[in-house]
């Protein structure tokens, strides 16, 4: 891992190089009162400042909705568009906390356990990922309960770290991050050998043994606890839509005449629809089966099948609940069942 030394004027001009050269640049922007990542045209529009986005950055590998293919029906034929990846163009995204960044890990592990995905895949490959460590935290985060931290990091090309009010430890860490370095090196200077990355990283406590919840939630499958955790939960689906790891979907059709297109959008686990049959039987019919699900699938189904944990302690489903759920909360009680 290289280190390397870059100032807040050296990084801006980098960031505007980057996009002259043709490359999206996807960061954080605050409009208002909410800061949340946005494709961006000027580098003057980026946001350092907030302790955490409202959504994540995993739209940029797995949108809202995306066309998986085309069709024409013609007499007894069906002509087939497929999925074009050479659209696509080169992203960085910059300024995603290490929550994020580790995220799309558990994203890219559900999108490969199977078949692979060729949308997701194609659209990570042209992914760079820069990230800031954290320095600030809020109650809502929790990455070091989940095997993260504000340094992490795992899932970064690059990380920087805020050592000074204009300058930045950067640490190049994957081939990827070697290669963006390497054509923008000359914004970057040598760094330090006596910087402590650790002294400049906010402390954020253990909140509960992500082991020990594991453990529990098997056992406790058919415990009162999910209706009691559950009670308050309308189902409105903000803590997935705003999940960096969370990869429920739905297919749509979108047809006119004799043409159409499949559409991907994102879905939720718990909307009652998300496992109504035609028949009109729901498995999941009550919403502590939806919120037993919600986070079974997290903590248990993903350890156990993919060997990641579904969460990177970001906290922004209990940021975004209209109803006060917060899910570390809720996790802590696994350790004192």
């Amino acid at each position: 891992m290289k280190r390397k030394y870059i100032s807040r004027h050296s990084l801006m001009n980098c960031l505007k190089k980057v996009q002259t050269d043709g490359i999206s640049l996807y960061a954080p922007v605050t409009r208002g009162e909410q800061t949340d990542f946005r494709f961006i045209t000027s580098v003057d529009d980026l946001s350092f400042d907030s302790v955490q986005t409202v959504r994540s950055a995993k739209a940029v590998a797995f949108p809202c909705s995306e066309k998986l293919f085309s069709y024409t029906k013609e007499k007894n034929d069906v002509q087939l568009q497929d999925y074009n990846p050479d659209v696509l163009p080169e992203v960085l995204v910059f300024g995603l906390h290490p929550c994020d960044a580790v995220g799309f890990g558990p994203l890219g592990s559900i999108f490969n356990w199977d078949t692979q995905d060729k949308p997701y895949n194609e659209r990570r490959k042209r992914l760079t990922l820069i990230s800031l460590a954290c320095t600030r935290a809020d109650e809502y985060c929790f990455c070091t309960s989940v095997g993260g931290g504000p340094g992490n990091t795992e899932g970064s090309d690059i990380q920087l770290t805020p050592i000074q009010e204009d300058g930045y430890l950067a640490e190049i860490i994957t081939d990827k991050g070697n290669e963006w370095y390497e054509k923008y090196s000359s914004f970057f200077e040598e760094a330090a050998e006596d910087i402590r990355k650790e002294n400049y990283l906010v402390e954020i406590p253990v909140k509960f043994n992500i082991e020990e919840v594991e453990r529990k939630m098997t056992e406790l499958f058919e415990s009162d606890i999910w209706q009691l955790q559950s009670e308050r939960c309308i189902g409105c689906g903000a803590c997935a839509f705003v999940c960096p790891t969370c990869a429920c979907f739905d297919i749509q059709e979108d047809a006119h005449g004799n043409t159409g297109n499949r559409i991907r959008c994102w879905d939720s686990c718990g909307f009652a629809l998300f496992t109504l049959h035609t028949s009109g039987d729901n498995p999941r019919s009550t919403q502590s089966q939806r919120w037993r699900q919600r986070l079974m699938h997290k903590f248990s189904y993903m350890p156990e099948r993919l060997t990641v944990v579904g969460c990177t302690g970001c906290g922004r489903c209990s940021r975004a609940c209209p109803v006060d759920m917060n899910l570390s909360d809720n996790l802590k009680m696994f350790n004192y069942e």
